[in-house]
């Protein structure tokens, strides 16, 4: 489940963030509304860790309202490419305050089971398994293996912060570098999801398992120049996607 969310132009939104900086209610209520969407789908990646949709949606929303505060347009990034970490925070920041994700015994061997069925499976054949294919062999239907998937990755998220070896996040107010591999990073994950699942495929391995092009190729079965031309084509789409 997935809910779209406003996209305008970034001097439109610039010029309301101006606006709710400057005290005025319904431009801040305009920017709350248009990207509530937005607040939604990062909600949903945290559902099966206990806490009600509601709750984190609340939750999400102050992060929203901390990052109208926040923003400086003279980032010269898109509003929504901000925000996408300040909701993130709130919410990983919430669950760590109230203690470990709640999450049944049954839930973690089900996480536990699903990430070595999907190891097996590479070690066999050298790619991984299909959804349909991964249910089938934990015994599990669809919904109950996206419930699974999504209680992983949030756990995963989660722990993340516990990490002493994770580097510092600089202050919201600072742009540094670092941060903005981190909020670029948080995007193209938000926007995977609409790409083919070759596309999505390249992607994820290029970039969230560090593999260069010619392991991506001789995994997936095509060329270093196939896989060349499709990353620049997606590349290209997300630069486009980003700046509008």
């Amino acid at each position: 489940m997935s809910f779209k969310y406003t996209a305008i132009r970034k001097e439109d939104t610039y010029t309301l963030i101006t606006q709710a900086q400057n005290g005025d209610r319904d431009a801040k209520e305009q920017i709350v509304e248009q990207n509530t969407g937005l607040v939604k789908n990062i909600a949903l990646k945290f559902l099966g860790t206990g806490y009600e949709l509601e709750d984190l949606l609340q939750i999400g929303f102050m992060g929203l309202l901390k990052a109208i505060d926040r923003f400086d347009v003279n980032f010269n990034v898109m509003f929504s490419t901000y925000a996408v970490p300040m909701i993130l925070g709130e919410i990983k920041r919430y669950m760590r305050d109230d203690g470990k994700i709640k999450m049944s015994r049954q839930l973690k061997l089900d996480i536990r089971n699903m990430k070595q069925c999907r190891e097996d499976y590479y070690n066999k054949k050298g790619f991984y398994p299909k959804l349909s294919e991964l249910a089938d062999m934990m015994g599990v239907d669809m919904p109950r293996l996206v419930e699974i998937i999504d209680a992983g990755d949030a756990l995963s998220n989660l722990e993340s912060l516990d990490n002493p070896d994770r580097p510092e996040t600089p202050p919201a107010e600072s742009h540094t570098e670092s941060e903005d591999k981190t909020v670029d990073m948080i995007h193209l994950k938000m926007i995977i999801g609409k790409m083919t699942e070759r596309e999505r495929q390249i992607i994820t391995l290029r970039y969230f398992k560090d593999m260069t092009q010619q392991q991506i190729a001789e995994r997936i079965g095509i060329s270093q120049v196939q896989v060349s031309r499709i990353e620049k084509r997606v590349l290209e789409n997300i630069r486009k996607n980003m700046s509008e």
